[in-house]
């Protein structure tokens, strides 16, 4: 069995209702490349237009739902809608998330939850919706969002909750490739650097800029197309060879 991507297929992108984001540039190329996409984001309304913006950018085909990601029910609801309104579901990419900036000493207990239920639980729940539709079409894509503040430990914006989701996703995704691959559904991840993102506190500064540059081995920052490319290739037809790996997108920041 080849496990091939079908001609008319949509790819659920959450977190793409930011303009800044890497979830916009995500969806955008995928409209590009041929997919429909089904946009999850927490505010409706920004969905919504984010999904006529991106149609209207490209001739392809989108729609925007809102949920929050960490309740199992507005996920269900909203998958439910987007195959309701689009092509086959067999792809997914994971880019919502939330920053934590907090030191460790003055963590919450409420903010270690809430990194952990938006970074970590969220994701899985998603998953596991889109997963199940996948496997009935027998032929997936999942590339779930890492970072090198996971690998080394923070050291960028998000400090110690931020980093633990992050690494956990890592496993995660390793794990979900081994149980889904029957079905031909690969899982892969991507850990970008420093990416000029409001996710790090806002627009980069130019002093902000210039410090992570200088940890680099290609000088300049990151944008959210550099992501995007990575993201777009291991959900293309070409990469279904390729599952459980971490690629690294960070300018030569971090290698490991």
């Amino acid at each position: 069995m080849t496990h091939d991507l079908p001609h008319e297929r949509t790819a659920v992108v959450t977190g793409a209702a930011s303009p800044r984001g890497i979830g916009r540039v995500v969806a955008e190329q995928l409209l590009r490349d041929g997919w429909s996409v089904g946009v999850i984001d927490l505010d409706a309304d920004a969905a919504a237009t984010a999904a006529a913006g991106l149609a209207e950018a490209t001739g392809g085909r989108a729609h925007g739902v809102g949920a929050d990601i960490s309740d199992p029910d507005a996920v269900a609801h909203a998958v439910d809608t987007l195959e309701q309104a689009l092509p086959p579901l067999v792809g997914l990419a994971n880019i919502a998330g939330i920053s934590s900036p907090t030191p460790y000493l003055e963590l919450s207990l409420d903010e270690w939850r809430r990194q952990i239920d938006v970074n970590l639980t969220g994701v899985h729940i998603v998953t596991q919706r889109v997963a199940r539709s996948m496997v009935t079409h027998q032929v997936g894509r999942i590339v779930n969002i890492s970072s090198i503040s996971a690998q080394r430990g923070g050291g960028t914006f998000s400090k110690t909750p931020y980093s633990a989701a992050k690494a956990g996703l890592v496993g995660f995704t390793r794990a979900i490739a081994r149980e889904l691959g029957e079905y031909g559904i690969t899982a892969n991840i991507v850990s970008p650097g420093p990416i000029d993102t409001d996710i790090m506190g806002g627009r980069l500064s130019e002093e902000r800029k210039e410090g992570f540059i200088a940890e680099q081995l290609v000088k300049r920052i990151g944008t959210p197309s550099d992501v995007a490319a990575a993201i777009t290739f291991l959900m293309s037809q070409r990469a279904g060879f390729i599952t459980a790996e971490n690629i690294s997108v960070n300018g030569g920041q971090y290698m490991g």
